[in-house]
């Protein structure tokens, strides 16, 4: 697999400029890319800016509203729901977890959930926004149903992701963002579009048997659960936060942002958390806690042939330092979206090699 080279700013300036000529503000524009372009710095480059196509798409048939505001539409002293106004699900997101950060640094925790949104992008990215202000920081969504209950023949719920992330002292956040898929349906994309065989615990076919091929998906099959019943029954936890709570879609009432009709509406549904450590503790106290938690990871006794062992995000922290200095590597099938995106905004994209 070849890569093309291209640096943060260069790739964040493109993203941002082909979001701005699809109609979105300035700053809202700033705020996509810079999701789209921090995930992939961190080397996650199925939620990153290979999806760009997908949301111009969307913006320019009706189905996002380019000018739509999410607004608070109820809420509490440790709460609310933000409604997305259909806008581009990294708007909706970004101003949903800081209405959470502000809250929760004055009432300790808060919970604000999302509905009227679209695809999100990475999870990740959000429980980071809290961790950078020194919260603990929980980031989830629902999705269209396209992974298997066990003993489903198809689809149950949506790959459902969740996310954490916490402030580590002198180390990086801890940082975990999965899918309650076994993997994230992009992966099986990705693998479908380079025609590669899939591992047999990814997906199941239309007989609810495990496949390696994943040339019929989503058409035919389902995702895997994480952990069998472990993963199912925690994706049935993000529905409810996300969807059953917020009053937003659920199951088959959400749309695929990627095939459904682009004109419409897709009603995803998010939630957020975050919760103010010093409350509990001095921030210092906490800090210290954390690192002392990750030094003893570190100095763990190692299997045999393992160099180091990680805590969750490091790889990614570690890739994302990396890009920042010398670039990010785009794989060919993101450099293959990233034209159809540029051709929907009418731009050049050799602008961003290096």
């Amino acid at each position: 697999m070849s890569t093309r080279l291209v640096t943060v700013e260069s790739l964040h300036y493109f993203t941002r400029e082909a979001l701005r000529r699809l109609g979105l503000s300035e700053t809202d524009a700033a705020v996509a890319a810079d999701v789209l372009v921090t995930t992939d710095a961190c080397g996650v480059f199925t939620h990153g800016t290979k999806a760009l196509a997908g949301y111009l798409r969307r913006l320019k048939l009706g189905g996002l509203c380019p000018q739509g505001c999410p607004h608070i539409a109820g809420e509490g002293g440790a709460w609310a729901t933000v409604d997305g106004d259909s806008s581009l699900g990294m708007i909706t997101s970004t101003f949903a977890m800081n209405t959470a950060i502000r809250k929760a640094k004055e009432q300790g925790v808060a919970y604000v959930g999302v509905r009227n949104s679209c695809h999100f992008g990475a999870a990740g990215y959000y429980a980071w926004l809290a961790a950078r202000e020194g919260l603990i920081g929980l980031a989830m969504a629902n999705d269209i149903p396209s992974v298997a209950a066990p003993g489903s023949r198809g689809p149950i719920t949506g790959s459902n992701p969740i996310s954490y992330a916490v402030p580590a002292g002198r180390h990086p956040p801890l940082l975990l963002d999965m899918s309650t898929a076994t993997v994230a349906g992009g992966k099986v994309y990705t693998a479908r579009t380079r025609g590669e065989r899939i591992p047999d615990t990814w997906l199941l076919d239309g007989e609810g048997k495990p496949t390696t091929d994943p040339s019929g998906y989503p058409d035919v099959g389902a995702l895997q659960p994480a952990a069998g019943h472990k993963g199912y029954g925690i994706s049935l936890l993000i529905e409810t936060l996300s969807g059953i709570l917020t009053g937003a879609g659920f199951t088959w009432q959400i749309g695929s942002w990627m095939w459904d009709d682009g004109t419409k509406p897709t009603k995803h549904g998010a939630a957020f958390l975050a919760i103010k450590t010093e409350l509990v503790m001095p921030a210092a106290e906490f800090g210290q806690r954390m690192e002392a938690l990750v030094d003893e990871i570190h100095a763990a006794p190692r299997a045999a042939g393992v160099q180091r062992l990680y805590v969750p995000g490091e790889m990614e922290w570690e890739r994302h330092a990396h890009a920042l200095r010398h670039g990010i590597a785009l794989p060919d099938d993101v450099v293959a979206t990233l034209k159809k995106a540029a051709e929907l905004a009418g731009l050049d994209l050799n602008t961003i090699y290096k």
